[in-house]
C-alpha cells in the first residue's frame, strides 16, 4: 500500500492542460477567420452553426476531463473516475471534434494524393480502426501501464494521446467529415456493435476482481470511504454498462436515421418509375402520329375472312 496526500481537494495547477486548450481554441479561430475565407468559395459557409456547437462542446469536455479536480482525483484517488475520464476521451470528445470539422478542412488534411492521407484512409477502414482502438484500450488497463501512467506525467499524456488518436480513427467510419470514409448505416451499426462487445472483457475482469489490481490506487486515503476493491469494481461497471449504453444509444440513433433515409427515398423512387412508364404530357401531335402509324382501319365485312390454319 502506497502513501497518498490526505488533502484530496487541494487545488493543483495544470499549465500543460491550459496550453492544450489554448492551442485547440486558437486553431479553431485560425481555421474560421484566416484559412476558411481563402479555401472556401465566396458565398459558401466556412462552418455551420452545428459545427460551432460541436467544437465548443468538445473543447469544454476536454478541459473538464483534463483539468482540476477531475484529473487529480482520477490519477491519484479513484480509478472509477479515471475510467469515466477515459470514456469521455474516447466516446464523447472524438466524435464531437469530427462533427465539428468541415469537409473542406478534412480534405486539406486527408488529401488523396499524399502519403499521410493514404495512411489515414487505410487505418480508418472498419476492421483496422476497430482493432487498433480495442487493442489500445485493452493495453491501457494492464497494471504496468496504469501504474506507470500515474507515476510518470509525460508517459501519462502519451497514453492519453494514443487513446485519443485511436478513438478518432475508430469514429471515422461513423462520423467522418469525408462521406467516402463513412460506412453504410447497416455497416456502421455492425461496427459499433462489435465495439460494444470487446470492452466487456476488461470491464468484466475489473468488476469481478476481489483484490486491488493497481498499487497506485491501493492506499489508505479513500475519497467518500470507497474501498480500493469497490472503486475498481465501480470502474468495471462504468466501462461495461456506461460505455455499452452509450454505444447502443448510438446504434439506435443510426437505425432510426437509416429507416428515415429509406422512407425518404421511397417516394422519389416511385415517382421516377412512374415517369419512366408514362410520358409527362400527351399532345395532339402524338395522338395523330400514332393513328398515322396504325394505318387504315379494316372494314367490318372483311374482317375474319381468312381461313383458319389447318392443324
Amino acid at each position: 500500500m502506497i502513501a497518498a496526500n490526505t488533502d484530496i481537494w487541494r487545488f493543483q495547477t495544470h499549465p500543460e492542460v491550459w496550453l492544450i486548450i489554448a492551442v485547440v481554441t486558437g486553431f479553431g479561430w485560425w481555421v474560421t477567420r484566416v484559412l476558411g475565407p481563402k479555401a472556401v468559395a465566396k458565398g459558401q459557409p466556412i462552418v455551420t452553426s452545428r459545427q460551432r456547437l460541436c467544437f465548443v462542446g468538445a473543447v469544454a469536455l476536454l478541459w473538464l476531463a483534463s483539468d482540476w479536480p477531475v484529473h487529480d482525483i482520477a490519477e491519484e484517488y479513484l480509478y472509477s473516475v479515471h475510467m469515466a475520464q477515459h470514456l469521455t476521451i474516447t466516446l464523447l470528445i472524438p466524435p464531437l471534434f469530427l462533427l465539428a470539422t468541415p469537409e473542406w478542412l478534412a480534405r486539406l488534411v486527408v488529401s488523396a494524393d499524399g502519403s499521410s492521407g493514404q495512411w489515414v484512409r487505410r487505418l480508418t477502414r472498419p476492421v483496422p480502426a476497430a482493432l487498433l482502438f480495442n487493442v489500445v484500450v485493452a493495453m491501457t488497463h494492464l497494471a504496468p501501464i496504469v501504474n506507470s501512467s500515474v507515476e510518470n506525467g509525460v508517459f501519462h499524456y502519451f497514453v492519453h494521446l494514443i487513446v485519443f488518436s485511436t478513438a478518432l480513427l475508430m469514429w471515422m467510419p461513423v462520423v467522418s467529415p469525408l462521406p467516402e470514409l463513412r460506412a453504410s448505416f447497416p455497416g456502421q451499426m455492425i461496427f459499433m456493435f462489435l465495439n460494444s462487445v470487446l470492452p466487456t472483457v476488461p470491464g468484466g475482469f475489473l468488476t469481478f476482481a476481489e483484490s486491488p489490481l493497481y498499487r497506485v490506487y491501493d492506499h489508505e486515503v479513500r475519497l467518500g470511504g470507497v474501498s480500493a476493491v469497490d472503486d475498481q469494481q465501480a470502474a468495471g461497471l462504468i466501462m461495461k454498462l456506461g460505455g455499452g449504453i452509450f454505444i447502443w444509444s448510438v446504434i439506435a440513433l443510426l437505425f432510426f436515421l437509416w429507416v428515415s433515409r429509406q422512407d425518404s427515398l421511397r417516394p422519389s423512387a416511385a415517382a421516377s418509375n412512374r415517369s419512366k412508364r408514362l410520358p409527362e404530357e400527351l399532345t395532339f401531335d402524338q395522338v395523330q402520329h400514332a393513328f398515322a402509324e396504325a394505318g387504315e382501319p379494316i372494314p367490318e365485312g372483311e374482317a375474319g375472312t381468312e381461313s383458319p390454319r389447318s392443324g
